[in-house]
């Protein structure tokens, strides 16, 4: 069951470089201990994982051997599908893990590795030619809040990201304000709002109103149990891209449970 305007709230954990395999698979099984105790709908809260790449068989093999209702992706994905590119994975390759997502262009990505919006925009293409929902990483740092204003640098990014994008495409946008993650500090319910509202004029505008109409715009950036509420009654916020509150077990079953220990 959707939400009233027919999208479907995705609550996704970012792992980044943390859990082995082993750890993985004892995750998300006490995961979906936890949400099944607690009598979770999956069909009105969508659950995404996202473990580093030497996890995800592991955790493929325990979805699919004991039908969890939770679904996984990749943190990042090449721009090319094969060949001589040493330490990278190919779209293809997550596609036949069964992977559901894959996270692109998170600020992490672009300000450790450097990557361009032209390399962005070139794995979206990618993800999409190997049936993979994009998770697309927008956000501005301090200094660009302070210089540019609340969206001008997430609208840059996201209109940059969809060069090659045609209007079939089954996308995600995630709005992470860089000054946010891991601060402790989020942004706040009206400020996530404020930006989320212009990234899907944005998409209305280069894809279309329907498209714009069904894409899901999360919000990322310190997203913790006793804030998740907030952002999930903003009209334009359907899920978040949950960083280090993903790795607290009871925490982040309390972010996916909003619905219920909260309300909206």
């Amino acid at each position: 069951m959707a939400a009233l305007n027919g999208r479907l709230p995705l609550i996704a954990g970012n792992w980044k470089m943390n859990l082995d395999h082993l750890q993985a698979i004892a995750f998300v099984q006490k995961l979906a201990w936890s949400l099944k105790d607690a009598r979770h709908d999956f069909t009105t809260v969508e659950v995404a994982v996202f473990p580093p790449f030497t996890d995800l068989r592991s955790v493929q093999t325990l979805i699919a051997a004991d039908k969890l209702p939770i679904v996984f992706g990749g943190q990042d994905v090449s721009a090319h599908d094969s060949g001589a590119y040493t330490g990278e994975i190919s779209g293809a390759f997550l596609s036949a893990l069964e992977c559901s997502y894959v996270i692109i262009g998170h600020s992490e990505r672009r300000t450790l590795h450097n990557e361009t919006d032209e390399q962005v925009a070139a794995k979206v293409s990618a993800a999409l030619k190997h049936n993979l929902v994009p998770i697309i990483c927008v956000g501005e740092t301090a200094e660009d809040l302070e210089k540019h204003g609340p969206s001008a640098v997430p609208v840059a990014q996201l209109r940059a990201a969809l060069a090659g994008v045609d209007t079939a495409a089954d996308i995600v946008v995630a709005y992470e304000p860089v000054w946010a993650i891991g601060s402790g500090q989020a942004a706040t319910p009206e400020q996530a709002e404020q930006v989320a509202a212009q990234l899907r004029s944005v998409l209305a505008e280069l894809l279309g109103q329907d498209v714009a109409g069904k894409t899901r715009i999360l919000y990322g950036g310190s997203v913790k149990a006793n804030n998740i509420a907030g952002f999930m009654r903003e009209p334009n916020v359907d899920g978040a891209l949950v960083g280090g509150a993903s790795l607290d077990l009871t925490e982040f079953a309390n972010i996916v449970r909003y619905q219920k220990h909260v309300g909206v």
